[in-house]
């Protein structure tokens, strides 16, 4: 069974910064494309940022220059460093792997449970 778990939610002021981390955990034979998304209450669940294996990136444009994406592939960890942030960028922020449990499975994504990010004064 694979797991990913967020941490490092919480509130902070604009401006501020949080960072955000995502392991994944359980059976697991390998980790491809690892990302993250985010909801706001009434969105639609949109993509923030990815990264592959390679260390290749891609950045909503709302995040570009702000937000830096990067994994420990020998932790199986994705982090979302938010810099400067602001408050539409309020939202649960949900991580999100492409996993191969075991060599007899197929590759399928899987979700964090998401963790909250509040940006207010």
């Amino acid at each position: 069974q694979v797991q990913l778990v967020e941490s490092g939610g919480g509130l902070v002021q604009p401006g501020g910064s949080l960072r955000l981390s995502c392991v994944a955990s359980g059976t697991i034979f390998g980790v491809g494309l690892m990302g993250w998304y985010r909801q706001a209450p009434g969105n639609q669940r949109d993509l923030v940022a990815h990264i592959t294996t390679s260390g290749t990136t891609d950045y909503a444009d709302s995040v570009k220059g702000r937000f830096t994406i990067s994994r420990d592939n020998a932790k199986n960890t994705v982090y979302l460093q938010m810099n400067s942030l602001k408050p539409e960028d309020t939202a649960v922020y949900y991580c999100n792997a492409y996993v191969r449990a075991t060599m007899a499975d197929r590759w399928n994504y899987y979700w964090g449970q998401g963790t909250q990010v509040t940006v207010s004064s």
